[in-house]
């Protein structure tokens, strides 16, 4: 059993930054491609960046690319989402989620075996 938990959501203004991190509980974390979603109010959950297990790859939503990055520091089990240049629509609750399905990256929900408990993220105009 894999246990995800997010933490650094908060509330900031527009044009702020932010960076979440997604530690997992799991001795083979390397294992695992991750994933940042999220999920507006009233909205379905959406893809938003993915890396691969080594982290040289990662590829992200067209509504993130540019102002988002995805790392992660496999020594420490840990997967990061800095967010730059917020803007109100990116108000969600943000969710890191582990695969072990296939090779490269994922970037569908069900492509995805364990999720975190999400976390807030709200921007003010």
């Amino acid at each position: 059993q894999v246990q995800l938990v997010e933490s650094g959501g908060g509330l900031v203004q527009a044009g702020d930054s932010l960076r979440l991190s997604c530690a997992a509980s799991v001795r083979t974390f390397s294992s695992y491609i991750m994933g940042w979603f999220r999920q507006a109010p009233g909205k379905e959950r959406e893809f938003v960046a993915t890396i691969s297990r080594t982290g040289d790859m990662t590829y992200y939503a067209d509504s993130v690319r540019g102002r988002f990055t995805i790392s992660r520091d496999n020594a420490k089990n840990t997967v990061y989402l800095q967010m730059n240049s917020l803007k109100p629509e990116d108000t969600a609750v943000y969710y890191c989620a582990a695969s072990l399905r296939g090779r490269g990256l994922r970037s569908r929900q069900y492509d995805y075996d364990y999720w975190g408990q999400g976390t807030q993220v709200t921007i003010s105009s």
